[in-house]
């Protein structure tokens, strides 16, 4: 039975499931679904009217995190979570630290204002904003790219010697990014940098770019 995902395309956390299932092979079926527009009966779906929900048969699977274990369950070949207990906890903090910590503050203050705000106002985005915007990626990005930086170091992956749900994590917020404009400056950041360009060639990333790009980029916008 094909699973269905349920959420917007361009949301981070979608997108982190949807790269999930590509890299584990998996077949889906994706039903495009605004949590600020939501189809009637949503919160019987979700109860914190949130996006993404799974579907799998009869059964509903809510949050990107508990769905992504849910299908490692289900699915567990190539493993996307570390056997290691160690590397499994550093995998599980490095997703945390994304979504709750550095998704609220690239997607509400940064891809929100420059890229959502316009497509929804059919208006291009005003100096203010950009200026505001800067001084976000300014002031409050550094914490969070300096510590990825340092987190990964030479290393190719985020926890362990293998792709992990962390690396997809990390990888699927800075697509919005990607799409915004804002690029992780090689120069202060080189290590965070380079993992970003090699994910985002990644046949599983790359596809979804080329699939969000129309909408969602700067040009679009």
């Amino acid at each position: 039975m094909t699973y269905k995902s349920m959420g917007a395309n361009v949301s981070p956390f979608v997108r982190k499931v949807r790269i999930f299932m590509a890299e584990k092979g998996l077949e889906y079926d994706l039903e495009q679904v605004s949590p600020f527009s939501p189809p009637a009966g949503w919160r019987e779906i979700s109860p914190l009217g949130k996006i993404p929900a799974l579907l799998d048969g009869d059964r509903i699977v809510n949050d990107s995190s508990c769905i992504c274990q849910y299908i490692e369950r289900k699915n567990p070949a190539p493993p996307l979570f570390p056997s290691a207990d160690e590397d499994y906890v550093h995998a599980l903090w490095i997703e945390e630290f994304i979504d709750a910590g550095f998704v609220p503050v690239a997607g509400g203050k940064v891809f929100f204002p420059l890229i959502v705000n316009p497509i929804i106002s059919n208006q291009p985005v005003d100096d203010a904003v950009k200026a505001e915007v800067e001084q976000v990626v300014e002031n409050e990005f550094p914490k969070f790219w300096g510590y990825l930086d340092a987190n990964l170091g030479d290393k190719e992956f985020f926890a362990g010697n293998a792709l992990s749900i962390a690396d997809l994590a990390v990888t699927s917020v800075h697509v919005n990014l990607r799409h915004a404009g804002i690029a992780v400056d090689t120069d202060r950041w080189p290590h965070l940098a380079g993992f970003v360009e090699r994910m985002c060639e990644r046949e599983s990333v790359k596809a979804m770019i080329e699939e969000e790009a129309p909408t969602w980029s700067a040009e679009a916008a």
